[in-house]
């Protein structure tokens, strides 16, 4: 009877765990609620593990902080259809008190950030820390307009299905609102 039971449950158990790794990540571990990678008004330097991309980005927002964010990052292996890292670099720096729009040039995925916040705009300039896999990452992007909506909105966005990457963002720069 046990062996009966066995062989039924066992190509399930197969199967379910087979779907969860390739399609679903499951919960992201940013580490202590009250963990973050940056204290406001502070630069910070934050990269993923070698073979790891970003896949979860939270941050909240402090007007009386001088209109800055705290941040948190979770990462996870890129995908192993995409092979190992070949190269990883910094790309151009974005300024603060400015609008911008950037991706990961030479097909990289987004595996990290560096930020520096500036008192005189109350901004922040940008810096993507990219990868470059073995493999070609698909080019079917888009930009997402959700997270947040408004710039005093909290912001948790994660990549829920295996195979869709950040490669990049976009950002809005109000003069009136900072």
């Amino acid at each position: 009877m046990d062996l009966i039971l066995l062989c039924v449950f066992l190509p399930l158990v197969t199967t379910a765990r087979g779907q969860y790794g390739d399609y679903y990540y499951g919960p992201y571990n940013y580490g202590d609620n009250d963990e973050w990678v940056n204290v406001y008004r502070q630069g910070f330097n934050f990269q993923c593990p070698h073979g790891q991309v970003i896949v979860a980005i939270r941050s909240v927002f402090s007007k009386k902080e001088g209109s800055d964010r705290l941040w948190n990052y979770a990462c996870m292996p890129a995908a192993q259809s995409l092979g190992e890292p070949t190269e990883c670099w910094w790309e151009e720096i974005n300024r603060a008190g400015t609008e911008w729009y950037q991706t990961c040039s030479n097909n990289g995925l987004v595996a990290g950030f560096q930020s520096q916040y500036f008192p005189s705009v109350l901004d922040r300039e940008w810096q993507f820390y990219c990868c470059r896999f073995s493999r070609r990452c698909p080019y079917s992007c888009w930009l997402t307009t959700e997270y947040p909506g408004h710039y005093g909105e909290d912001m948790d966005m994660m990549m829920y299905t295996y195979d869709y990457y950040i490669r990049g963002a976009t950002t809005t720069f109000s003069a009136v609102d900072r």
